[in-house]
């Protein structure tokens, strides 16, 4: 999953990501649209916090013993997929799309 490898990328001794570089990491063809919605919508924030914590928790469960770590692994990665599909919905349904009015060129 692509938040999953973006997290680990940044995982190897730098800073985490943040919820709003996360989600721009994960639908890079809408950074303005997630940009906007991040600073104007609490409940959007909210959900883009959430995914960088859990792809964080995701990345973290490989240090679980043994006898866990897979069902730890499958809690995350279904947490992380659902927040993936309920931001992609938000950014979906935002859209707003803009008509261009035609000129006459006949008169």
């Amino acid at each position: 999953m692509k938040a999953e490898r973006d997290m680990k990328r940044s995982a190897n001794g730098s800073t985490p990501f943040s919820g709003l570089a996360m989600t721009e990491a994960q639908f890079p063809e809408d950074v303005s649209k997630i940009r906007q919605l991040f600073n104007a919508d609490e409940s959007f924030r909210s959900m883009c916090e959430d995914l960088a914590v859990a792809v964080e928790a995701l990345d973290r469960v490989d240090s679980l013993p043994d006898h866990i770590r897979e069902v730890r692994q499958d809690e995350y990665r279904s947490l992380v997929e659902a927040l993936v599909e309920e931001i992609r919905d938000a950014i979906r349904l935002s859209k707003v799309v803009i008509l261009k009015r035609s000129t006459d060129h006949d008169t």
